[in-house]
């Protein structure tokens, strides 16, 4: 055994605290104990944890089941949607975007707002995303990315926004080919529980909104909750 401080091995004993043998170091005079409980909550907690959440449970059902405090978890999901991008990288350049709005709120049921998503109607996924209002201005911010793409064609459900942008040579209004983009909706109501129709749980925050989006998108990607940037993020402040 070595001291911790000047590395010494002239170590004797010095009474018990809490439970555990106490030493001290005859060079340094310094005390302390031969093991040390590790604190906090281990990575195998913090991913069952978030898998939950982007899985549809709620931050106090997850707290409920796995006996952590609601708010810790939240504060985790804070963490790692900061770090991610709104979209994971991809490297294909859609050739028919698909556009659809999905309704929910932030705060309480009467203030609405609007996820604007954006698919390539050939490849599963999101590739782009908006949040706010349903006017033109919130929409000009997806269409400044989309409109890069220089798809050959854009497909909407006519809502009077879309050609206030989209050329009408370019434009497809028809439900019927807006399967891909439906379904992505879907499948972010289903997976994260903010989102459901009918459910207690909701976003108090636009904020906290975008990073759980941020989250379940990666996840819907990659199969895996991004825990990793968490860990990289806390060893850069140690540093």
């Amino acid at each position: 055994m070595k001291c911790p401080r000047c590395e010494s091995t002239h170590i004797r004993k010095n009474g018990r605290q809490r439970g555990k043998q106490n030493y001290i170091c005859v060079d340094c005079k310094r005390q302390f104990i031969g093991s040390y409980d590790q604190k906090g909550y281990t990575a195998d907690i913090k991913s069952e944890c978030l898998e939950m959440y982007v899985n549809g449970s709620g931050f106090r059902a997850i707290g409920r089941l796995k006996k952590v405090h609601h708010t810790t978890v939240i504060n985790w999901v804070r963490q790692i949607g900061s770090t991610l991008p709104d979209t994971p990288y991809r490297n294909e350049i859609p050739e028919v975007t698909e556009v659809d709005e999905l309704e929910t709120f932030v705060g309480s049921k009467k203030n609405k707002i609007w996820l604007w998503t954006s698919v390539n109607h050939s490849v599963p996924g999101i590739i782009a995303w908006v949040l706010g209002d349903r006017s033109s201005e919130t929409f000009r911010h997806l269409w400044l990315i989309i409109r890069c793409w220089q798809s050959y064609f854009y497909v909407t459900d006519g809502y009077p926004v879309y050609p206030c942008f989209i050329s009408n040579e370019d434009h497809i209004v028809s439900k019927t080919y807006m399967t891909r983009v439906e379904g992505e909706n879907s499948r972010l109501r289903h997976y994260l529980a903010r989102l459901h129709r009918k459910t207690f749980c909701y976003s108090k925050t636009e904020e906290m909104l975008k990073y759980s989006i941020r989250l379940v998108i990666h996840y819907l990607k990659y199969g895996s909750v991004a825990l990793r940037a968490l860990c990289a993020r806390k060893l850069e402040a140690i540093a």
